[in-house]
């Protein structure tokens, strides 16, 4: 064997070696993804391994992943990366809308090295980022026949070692894997979501449940505790509901429960939460809110019940009053038990005497 042959052989054997150990890496990468994405039902922590070993395993200049809404059939970008990124959360994609909504609606995985190409490329967001787009891979985040998302990858890093600018095959095998992965993680973490949101949902009015209440209630009243903050509760109570069942049936009844819970629902504020107690009986919880401002809220709440009317599908065209007790911690109490008690005893106190107001503690 000549020096030249010996040489070229020495050289076939690293490269062969190279190769076997880049494979090795790659196996034990998607090793620890796959043990790090099925160990966590946290939504946000899965979509940050994802970030993690996208950005080291693929290096794209710019990536993507998009959360398809069923509701609205539109795809929401949960995660930008790369120049211009901040600029595009609020950009919504419909579906075959770009390389993005092709292959969610297709559920196909796509390659395209020249977008300039491609009729399918929308330039939508290079304009929002000012950033151009030359190649992208892009594949579909399926679990169980359905599309969760997408995975967007544009613009390849340039590679020096083996002047690759452009996204390749092997990327696109990388990347389905990857997706696989991460659509059952997802997939896993809505059901655990849905699953925790049962437990703490009222069946009918999908309020918060009085078991929620009390754990709410003990991190509110600590939270209070320790920054010197007031903690405010409005206790409120149908008036005469009973007469709705007796007179139109208990179906009409349920209906007007929840009218009621979504007008309860409108004068809340985003720190506000709103609870069913039990029968007709709501509890409203207003964290950082005197005891002033919460009678303020309740009497706008009397307000608006007072005005609305009810059961206008079924024809009953009916008027509802409420009766409300506010109480406010540290005011009128101590803990979160005497917050309840004060609360419902001031409602009480309206319930017997006239109804249809509002009574502080």
């Amino acid at each position: 064997m000549t020096k030249d042959q010996t040489k070229i052989t020495e050289i076939s054997q690293d490269v062969v070696e190279e190769r076997n150990s880049t494979t090795l890496d790659q196996l034990r990468t998607f090793s620890e993804i796959g043990k790090a994405l099925t160990s966590t039902v946290d939504l946000d922590g899965i979509l940050n391994i994802v970030m993690e070993q996208i950005s080291g395993l693929l290096k794209p200049k710019n990536w993507s992943l998009l959360l398809l809404d069923e509701e609205t059939g539109e795809l929401s970008f949960d995660i930008a990366v790369g120049k211009g990124s901040e600029r595009i959360k609020d950009l919504k994609l419909k579906l075959g809308e770009g390389i993005a909504g092709w292959v969610a609606k297709e559920g196909m995985a796509l390659l395209v090295p020249d977008v300039s190409k491609d009729p399918r490329f929308c330039d939508k967001a290079d304009k929002v980022t000012q950033f151009k787009t030359e190649s992208i891979i892009c594949v579909p985040l399926r679990t169980k026949g359905k599309c969760l998302g997408v995975i967007e990858l544009i613009n390849k890093v340039h590679d020096t070692t083996s002047d690759i600018d452009s996204f390749g095959k092997h990327d696109l095998f990388l990347l389905t894997t990857l997706a696989d992965y991460t659509a059952i993680a997802i997939e896993n973490a809505r059901l655990f979501e849905k699953i925790e949101k049962l437990t703490i949902t009222d069946d009918l009015t999908r309020l918060y449940n009085s078991r929620h209440l009390h754990k709410y209630l003990d991190y509110e009243m600590d939270r209070s505790r320790r920054f010197n903050k007031d903690l405010s509760m409005i206790f409120i109570d149908l008036d005469y509901f009973k007469t709705i069942n007796d007179e139109h049936g208990h179906l009409c009844g349920s209906k007007l429960l929840c009218e009621f819970s979504e007008l309860i629902i409108k004068t809340l504020r985003s720190v506000d939460m709103a609870f069913r107690y039990g029968g007709d009986e709501f509890v409203m919880v207003l964290p950082e809110t005197t005891k002033k401002d919460a009678v303020k809220v309740a009497h706008k709440l009397r307000d608006a019940f007072r005005k609305a009317t009810f059961l206008t599908e079924e024809g009953v065209n009916c008027k509802m009053t409420a009766s409300l007790g506010v109480a406010s911690y540290p005011t009128d109490a101590k803990d979160k038990l005497q917050l309840i008690h004060k609360a419902d005893t001031a409602m009480y106190y309206v319930k017997e005497h006239s109804r249809n107001d509002v009574k502080e503690a």
